[in-house]
Order: structure tokens, then sequence, then C-alpha cells
């Protein structure tokens, strides 16, 4: 003990305690998914902080020369009571609050588990117990105990990434509620007997505390729950507060706020429900309460039952490629898309072959490096490490005779760190659109393998739109970079209309007489129709023609320039009601197997057809904006006759106005049309949509390369680190600059549209070194475009995912990938052999270019 006390004392020096601020990595390896859970531990650097498996802390130890490591071993601890885990049913302790990491919530991980902890020194694997350090010199003790003690209750980076402690029971007090006006209307409510004053409901009663009548709930998603009665009493009378009748007992009640639109308190409930004879002090509960129901929905979320394949009894299935990803909070999505990625061979050659290469090649701390952590988590689910079942929380009881297919899987806390960094929603825990998602990590892809093989060009693709003015005749060709098919859903040509319209009848007498709604019908819609409405010409109706000098009709068709490796196909089920509200199409499409795209290739310039020419439209003059000029590159104040005129965009009025009038700002209306090129009030709806939470939302419209104030000279003033980070992409100073002009100097924003604006900077060509073309000697050759894969388009489904829910931005995700001729269901963690794999039903289809 007295040599390691020796070799202690020689790195005390390198031994941190962790302060606030340090990233502390002790639950995952920093290059594979091991934990203290893991066979072997983890290892955590006591100097970086960083966490390595068995297998990866003697390179660590290596490349950085650090030797003490806080080895953390955890073994999962049997449960007290739990006889009916085997079976897949909920512990026999159910959760009594909808909260997370309190008393009486949902239970943590961290409580699960019993821990052992010692130093261990490299490279001999000298190991030091707290016992051990008992005999040591002070200096050592103290040090290395406070270390072990900082580290062990330092919360890790993963951890602080979670919401480990949530209570979604804590409630506002309503700003109604102590001046609310109660109506002295002789009106008093009987213990029980309640019924709905509309519909004769006898549950989910809710009493209005202002005049005290009583009326059912809301009508759920699924047609249970109310009649919307109460609701429709608000609306009526603007009376805000409500009491669930059944949920008063001497503790309280479930109130809400219609006004509010949420659950609030009532410090005055006793009085407020005594003014209608309730006596709250002696109610019983007979209801559920509004956290019962939301608890009930929680705790069936993971169960198979609920999601597709209900009712099938699935074989689980493990090995290389059919690893299960844990659920981190909503993120099944990122889960499916991921799952779906890695089976292409341009995601498996670029991160997984070269797994070696890319961990060699890593900074000092892998845990902030793209490559590194997609590497670590295509290998995760490839490898099979990670392929094993999880352990029966019931060891002690009798096995289940049902197979789980429940396993360890992968926890990609890391990675989902990392890729969701700085987005206002992918940083979240919130769910969240896959499609979305997809687009993000391909862009993100497009970001670090500037140089080298870049695996995302098996989904890029050129699309041609071609417009014809009708006037003249003449055409105009257009291109652009896309990765997805936003299929269309043409609702009007589905096959049972009649039984659709039927349903609608029975659902309006529903309504009428307050019967229960009757089961929604699901619209069948032909896969060819939805290709033809694709493909049809569309009419363009205040088209500028640069032939014709003035607005006309044109017609817009859109083909593909080019065919890639792999199709992906969006169907497009998610829109806006006319209220504006978004909903979900309810709707079954014959997706097929193979698909053959031929007939949409492009051709280009026809013989003999005229072209439009090139000559820009007149600007619109609106009284809002004085008309001024701006200097140009060599004007002055005392000669304007180089100044080039700033005039305001051609802009869509009447779009403008229907925006406005729904409540945005004009500032944010103009916008909207100005960047979605006055295509209408649906494409300029739905970029209001995705831009509400920008902090220049209402920002006055500033068109790219001019300034802000019109008539004045533009001084405009970048980041300077903004500026650097776009030139670190491989892009030159002017490329950033336009970008971050484009963008109001939004970092995010800028680079995102520097990657969706490739084909706009072909005059200023990257080079290597980040210069511009005209930087480089000697470039006389016109920049390539972007590159992309051509080849038949005929195609087979290979994957697909689904989406169950309301929207996109709640429910769940799972997908289907075919591995060899045999379809498996990825639903997280779990993995089995698919039955009656849903193919109608599905929201992202992924399919792989046939060769013949």
């Amino acid at each position: 003990m007295a040599e390691v006390s020796e070799v202690l004392m020689s790195v005390l020096s390198t031994i941190r305690v962790p302060r606030p601020g340090d990233r502390v990595h002790k639950d995952e390896c920093a290059l594979s998914f091991s934990s203290p859970e893991s066979e072997g531990g983890l290892y955590v650097c006591m100097n970086s902080f960083l966490g390595f498996g068995s297998q990866y802390v003697d390179r660590h130890h290596t490349r950085s020369g650090q030797r003490a490591y806080l080895h953390i071993s955890q073994t999962r601890k049997a449960p007290e009571d739990d006889e009916n885990s085997g079976s897949g049913d909920p512990p026999k302790k159910k959760p009594t609050r909808l909260a997370i990491g309190i008393e009486g919530g949902f239970n943590v991980e961290q409580e699960q588990y019993e821990e052992e902890v010692k130093v261990v020194l490299f490279p001999d694997r000298q190991e030091v117990t707290s016992d051990d350090l008992a005999t040591m010199p002070d200096v050592v003790r103290d040090r290395v105990s406070l270390a072990m003690a900082g580290l062990m209750s330092a919360d890790s980076v993963s951890h602080a990434l979670q919401v480990q402690q949530w209570d979604g029971e804590l409630r506002a007090e309503s700003r109604h509620a102590v001046e609310l006006e109660q109506l002295n209307n002789g009106t008093k409510i009987p213990p029980s007997g309640w019924r709905c004053e509309v519909c004769d409901l006898q549950e989910n009663l809710w009493m209005n505390l202002s005049d005290g009548r009583v009326f059912c709930g809301r009508r759920y998603f699924d047609g249970s729950g109310g009649n919307n009665h109460a609701l429709l009493h608000f609306q009526q009378t603007g009376h805000p507060l409500a009491v669930k009748l059944g949920t008063i007992t001497p503790d309280g009640g479930d109130v809400y706020s219609y006004d509010e639109d949420d659950m609030v308190l009532d410090p005055k409930l006793p009085e407020h429900l005594s003014h209608f004879g309730i006596d709250m002090m002696t109610m019983e509960k007979t209801e559920h309460t509004m956290t019962e129901l939301e608890i009930a929905v929680n705790q069936r979320v993971g169960e198979w039952e609920v999601i597709q394949e209900s009712g099938a009894t699935l074989r689980p299935l493990s090995g290389p490629g059919l690893t299960g990803m844990k659920n981190l909070g909503n993120s099944c999505y990122l889960n499916s898309v991921m799952q779906v990625l890695f089976t292409v061979p341009d995601f498996q050659s670029k991160y997984v072959s070269n797994i070696d290469k890319i961990f060699n090649e890593a900074p000092s701390d892998p845990t902030q490096d793209f490559k590194t952590q997609v590497a670590k988590l295509g290998y995760g689910l490839l490898s099979g490490e990670y392929s094993k079942p999880a352990p029966d929380p019931g060891e002690g009881s009798e096995p289940s005779s049902e197979p789980r297919g429940d396993q360890v899987g992968i926890a990609a806390r890391m990675f989902k760190a990392l890729v969701g960094r700085g987005h206002p929603e992918f940083s979240t825990n919130r769910q969240q659109d896959a499609q979305e998602f997809l687009l993000h990590f391909i862009n993100m892809v497009e970001r670090n393998c500037r140089s080298g093989v870049n695996p995302s060009e098996a989904f890029r693709f050129l699309v041609e739109e071609r417009i014809v003015c009708q006037q003249s005749q003449k055409a105009k060709y257009t291109q652009r970079v896309d990765y997805i098919l936003q299929l269309p859903v043409p609702m009007d040509q589905a096959t049972n209309t009649e039984e659709l319209q039927k349903a609608e009848r029975r659902r309006e007498e529903a309504d009428s007489s307050g019967a229960p709604t009757p089961a929604p019908v699901r619209a069948c819609i032909p896969f060819t129709a939805c290709m033809a409405a694709l493909s049809e010409p569309e009419t363009l109706t205040d088209f500028w023609s640069s032939a014709a000098q003035a607005k006309t009709t044109a017609t817009k068709t859109t083909r593909f320039a080019s065919f890639p490796d792999h199709m992906v196909i969006q169907v497009k089920k998610f829109t806006f009601g006319q209220d504006w509200v978004p909903k979900k199409l309810d709707v079954s499409i014959d997706v097929p197997d193979t698909l053959d795209l031929t007939a949409l290739r492009a051709t280009g310039q026809q013989p003999g057809e005229e072209l439009l020419p090139e000559v820009a439209p007149p600007p619109l003059m609106t009284p809002d904006v004085e008309v001024k000029g701006i200097l140009g590159s060599h004007g002055n104040e005392e000669d304007d006759s180089l100044y080039s005129p700033l005039l305001s965009p051609v802009l869509d009025d009447s779009t403008v106005s229907q925006l406005c009038e729904m409540g945005f700002p004009l500032e944010a209306c103009r916008k909207a049309v100005y960047y979605t090129g006055n295509t209408g009030i649906d494409a300029a709806m739905n970029w209001v949509m995705g831009h509400m939470d920008d902090p220049d939302f209402s920002a006055p419209l500033v068109l790219p390369g001019t300034s802000s104030a019109p008539g004045t000279t533009p001084t405009e003033s970048f980041s300077e680190e903004h500026l650097a980070t776009i030139v670190s992409m491989g892009f030159s100073r002017d490329q950033a600059t336009r970008a971050l002009r484009a963008t109001s100097n939004v970092l995010e924003r800028a680079v995102d549209w520097i990657f969706s604006h490739l084909d706009d900077l072909e005059s200023m060509e990257v080079s290597e070194g980040g210069r511009s073309a005209a930087e480089s000697e000697g470039s006389r050759e016109p920049p390539p475009g972007p590159k992309v894969r051509d080849g038949p388009g005929k195609y087979e489904l290979f994957a697909f995912i689904s989406h169950m829910g309301t929207s996109t931005m709640c429910g769940h995700y799972v997908c289907h990938i075919k591995k060899d001729q045999q379809w498996v269901i990825f639903n997280d963690q779990k993995v089995c052999a698919s039955e009656k794999p849903p193919k109608d039903l599905g929201y992202l289809y992924f399919y792989r270019r046939v060769t013949e």
C-alpha cells in the first residue's frame, strides 16, 4: 500500500475536484454505450471527467497520460414487491403523482442500483478503496476523498440534460379565483346524481363556479370523454372556472380555467363550493382526477398493446442490426430515424466501417465530436453487443409465458444532446416531427462532410421545375436540391367516399342528440391518386411574365432531374384545418413494395421551345415604404447616378392581409409572403408557424444584400465568431457574410441558409482553404453544381416510419425495416419479427434503387 500511496502522491496534481460548470460523464462511455452497470463498469478520468468502458480506458490513458480513474460499477437491485412484472403489467406500487423523481411519482433509474466505487491507477490497474485511503498520508487522503465525493455528488451531463425531477401537478393559482363573481341564482347542487344539462351524460361532469350549472367535459381525440358542453357554456357566458364533480374531497378538487386553458388552483374553493350548497369536508372522490387519467396514459405508453400490430404475439429478435434503443423521453422520433439510416450502406461504411480511424482521430473530448458520436451510435446498433434481452424485473417471480421483446438496448443520450444542441426543439424532451429531424440530421452530416465521403448523397436528388407562361407559351426552367419527396393526399379521391359520408352524418347526428360519438372511419386513398396529384401541373394565377411584361397565368410542372440511390417519401398527413388548427389526416394508402418513377424523369428544354427572358419583375410600390436609393459600390451623396433602387419586394397584399387578420404582426406577415415567394396562404402560414420563435420574427423585413435603413449607406456589422464558425466549415468569408446578412446575423439560421442555397453560391466557389473562387489563382472553370447520383428510377421498399397520435408534437413513432426478407418492427427497446407490417399507415417511406 505504501507503493500505491507514492503513485497517488505523484499524480495528486492531476486529480481535480469537480466545480460548478464542469461536464461530468459518469454514466456513459464517450466511445461506447458501456455504463457503470455494464460488465467491467465505467472508468471516469479524475482530470477531464470523461467516462470510458473497460475496452477504451487503456486507449485514453495512453493518449492523455492520465493515470487516476474513478471506477464505478453498479448492480441492479432486486425489486421489493413486483408480482406482476413478469407479465408486463404495471408494478404493484403504482405512481400516485404525475411527477418524476419525487415521492409518489414515477420511479427514476438511479434508485434501482447498488454502487461500488474505487480509484484505479493505470497502467498497472492498482486499486484504492475508501478504506485504503484512511491509511494514507493526510494530503493524499483528503485530496482523493474530496475528488471522489465531488464526482459522485456531481450531476452527470446526461442527468442534467434530462427532466429527472418534475412535478406535473404543480398548478398556478388562477387569476380569476380571488375575485370570482358568483351569481345568486338559488342553485343548489346535490351530493350525487349529477347529469349534463344538455345531453344527460353522467360522467366527466364539470360544475361552473360562477353559476353552478353542470355540463359534460371535452371530447377526446378518440371520440370518448364528453360532448364539449362545459366548454360551449364558457364560450357563451365567459364564466371561466369549473370544478370536476366527483373529484371533490376535503383536500380539494380539479379546477379548470377555460380562459387560462389550464388546470389551476382555487384558494377559495371551499367558499365557492359552499355558495352552491356543497360542503367540501363531506365529499368523497367518485371520479378519476385529471392527474390519474394522465398517469394511466403514461403507464400505457410503453405497452405493446397500444403500438402497431396489437393483438399479435410477436417473436423477439436480437443480434447484429437488431438492437433496440431506449426512449429518453419522447425520443422515439430520433430512435426510428437512426434505426433506418443505419440500414443504408453509405452510413454504415462512412461511420461504422471506419470506426477505428474515427476514434483514433477523435479530439481530446470525443463527447463533443459529431463524427465520433455518430460512429459510436452506428456501431452500437449494428454490432449486436447491446442486443441482449433486458433482465426480467421480476427475477423472483414466475417466468412470463409471453415473450417480452425488451432489450438492454442503447441509450443515445450523448448523441441526442450533441445533435440537438442549440436547436429550439431537438434540444428539448418534447415530441418532434420525424421528418424534420431527418432533415436536421442530414443537414448536420452535410456540414461535417465538406471533404471526403458524404453519406447524405444517398438521398440527394435534383428537382426540375418547368413554368410555362400561358400568354407567350415561353418556358422557364429551374433546379433545386431536395432529399425528401413530399406526397400529397387527395382526400377527394377516397375509394370509400360513401362510407365516409355516412360516418360524418352519424357523427353530426350524435353531436346534435348528445349520443356517444361513433367510431371514426378511415379514408382509403389509392397510391396512384397521390402520384397523379404529385405529377399534375399546378396553375399559377399571379405569375409575372418577363415575356409579356405583365402578370398572367402560368403552369408549373415538377419532375426529377436525377434519381437518388435511396428515395424518401413523406406522406403529407399533417395539415391545417379551416381554423388553422393543425390536424392529422386519418388515411390508409396502399403504398406499393416496388415503385417505378421513370415516367417522372425531367426532359429539360424541348426542341423549338423558347425560354422566358431573364428580366427581373418590377417592384411593387407600397405606401408604407418610402422609395429611396442605396449607394452603389461607386456612389456618393453628391452623385446618385450609381444608386441602385431599393424598393419594396413584390408581395401579395391579399395574403399579407389574411395573415394579419389572424393576429400576426405585419412585418412577420410580409416576411412570410416574401420568403415563400408569393406561393399562397398555405405556404405563408407554414412559414409563420415554423418561425414564430425566431428572435426577429416581428422585425422589419430586410432584403438580402441591403441594409435595414433605406436611403443610407449600408454599415453592416457581423459577429466575428459567427463568421469564423461558418468559414471553419469550408465556406469563404464572402459566403459566410452573405448567409449572415440574409438571416439577420443569427448563426443557426445562417448555417441552414447556406446549405439550402448552395446552388445560389455557385459564383462564390468554395475551395479547400475557405477562399472564394476569385481568390484562387487560375480558377477559371465554372463551379460545379451540387453533387448528385443518378440512375434508374425503379425502387423497392425497405423501411417505413409510422406515427400514432393526432399531431407530430404528440403521440409515438415506430419503424419497420426489412432485414433478410423479414419485416422487423423497432419500437424503442422492443425488436420483434413483424407479422402484419401496417404499410398503409406509414408516414415516412424509404425505398432503395433496384439494380437490374
